[in-house]
């Protein structure tokens, strides 16, 4: 029965994905939905952009695994994310009338900053995309018996496939049924484990300092890696093409920051729920940690849990890694056809650059699919995608977004996102105190202000 009603409601988010897809006439339908989406469906877009595999089986099992400080990075760090995108990003963004943010680089920087930002934007997703396709396919190893790279392919076919068709409008239209499971899903099982949570069960039988938020030892070191982690995803995520298009799909600025705010309050609260149930798991059945961590929560609702709420939870485990995929998949496509494609092909217009790019949609979910079949850590893949687009874009978005033209050039932004991307990869390869996401911002902010001073002595 779990298995039927779980292939159902894959087909069911097939045919409303195709559904969607009779309103895509053009590519700015197919990337942006027309710029014309209301206030529920940018919340639903936003809320969606990361609540995946990352939240639900990554997080969780680091919780079960290190406790609440090694969940900082997500669901906190995301949740601040969505924050500051409603507080600060979201409406100067929306007012620049851009198609991707690809575009911003070239309206601030010119084009040699424009292609090399779009290089950096299309690496930085495909380990996000790889990440929700290895969470389809340990669901597949687990529900069907598949071999995990066979549950791969499969998983990856669906959301391939509506998303290759509609686009932004199959994106969205699925998020708001998607979100409406995951709420449901999260929130029933939530219900169903808080009779056994017992806090004189928790104090015993978990370790000292399980629930401990900051760092143990206030070292500058680790205070250091501390805010590492937290700004991963919440500063990391916010030069990303996905949350960039889900902002610009709005009706107006106002309607994208409303849904910033909401979605943020939407990821913080259903995203401690699967927290709960992976503490709820540790200290009630630790057995099931004996397996990969993360299928934890999937073991026990299989094991421990009446058939409707099973249901429940794969619908809205499913809905949330494949809402996540679909808009994270979208995002690498529209830079490859708007900032690399079209500026080699500018006489590439109408239907034939809608074509391009749903081929797009097709080479970004193989280089993915690769990378999936080759690596199944989620947590690791979520992470280091968020990385580079925080040590290579984030320091030329925020001043080429805030400061006066005339205060920078094309070489701040360049040398910024060289440095730092390579600041950040040669510390990888070393074990350093430091995270190498910390010595790749330092890297990045040293590369703007260098040449910077090389400006200013010429000037």
């Amino acid at each position: 029965m779990l298995l039927y009603g779980t292939l159902a409601y894959l087909v069911l988010n097939v045919l409303v994905g195709l559904w969607a897809a009779r309103r895509v006439k053009n590519a700015e339908d197919f990337l942006l939905a027309g710029r014309s989406l209301g206030l529920g469906l940018t919340t639903a877009t936003i809320f969606a952009t990361w609540f995946g595999s990352e939240t639900v089986m990554g997080a969780s099992s680091q919780m079960a695994q290190y406790g609440l400080y090694g969940v900082v990075e997500d669901p906190f760090g995301a949740a601040f994310c969505l924050l500051l995108l409603g507080a600060v990003f979201a409406r100067p963004l929306y007012r620049m009338n851009l198609l991707t943010f690809g575009d911003f680089y070239r309206d601030r920087f010119g084009p040699l900053a424009e292609r090399v930002a779009s290089v950096m934007l299309v690496i930085s997703y495909l380990g996000w995309v790889a990440a929700q396709f290895v969470a389809l396919g340990l669901i597949g190893e687990i529900m069907l018996g598949l071999p995990l790279a066979q549950g791969i392919w499969m998983g990856a076919s669906v959301v391939v496939l509506y998303t290759f068709m509609g686009g932004m409008w199959s994106v969205a239209v699925l998020d708001m049924l998607q979100n409406t499971v995951i709420v449901a899903g999260l929130v029933a099982t939530l219900l169903f484990i808080l009779p056994d949570m017992q806090l004189d069960k928790l104090t015993t039988t978990l370790p000292p300092g399980y629930f401990r938020f900051t760092p143990q030892t206030h070292t500058p070191v680790e205070w250091l890696n501390y805010l590492a982690a937290w700004i991963t995803i919440g500063l990391g995520s916010l030069p990303q093409q996905d949350l960039f298009q889900r902002v610009n799909a709005a009706r107006n600025a106002q309607t994208a920051a409303r849904g910033a705010y909401i979605g943020a309050a939407l990821y913080l609260t259903v995203g401690l729920i699967p927290l709960v149930v992976a503490v709820h798991v540790r200290v009630n059945h630790p057995e099931l940690l004996q397996a990969d961590s993360q299928t934890l929560v999937l073991h026990y609702l299989l094991q421990q849990t009446p058939l409707a709420l099973q249901l429940l939870f794969m619908g809205a485990l499913i809905s949330a890694i494949m809402s996540t995929a679909s808009g994270a998949l979208l995002a690498p496509s529209a830079i490859l056809t708007e900032n690399l494609l079209k500026r080699i092909a500018p006489d590439y217009v109408g239907p034939r650059l809608l074509l391009f790019s749903r081929l797009s949609v097709l080479a970004a979910a193989a280089a993915s699919l690769a990378l999936a079949l080759g690596r199944s850590n989620i947590f690791e893949l979520v992470g280091e995608s968020s990385a580079i687009s925080l040590v290579s874009l984030f320091v030329p978005f925020v001043f080429g977004l805030f400061a006066p033209r005339h205060s920078f050039g094309a070489p701040s932004a360049l040398l910024s996102m060289v440095a730092g991307f390579g600041g950040w990869f040669v510390a990888l390869q070393y074990e350093t105190l430091l995270s190498p996401l910390v010595w790749g911002l330092v890297a990045s902010l040293a590369g703007w202000f260098v040449a910077q001073l090389q400006r200013k002595k010429k000037a």
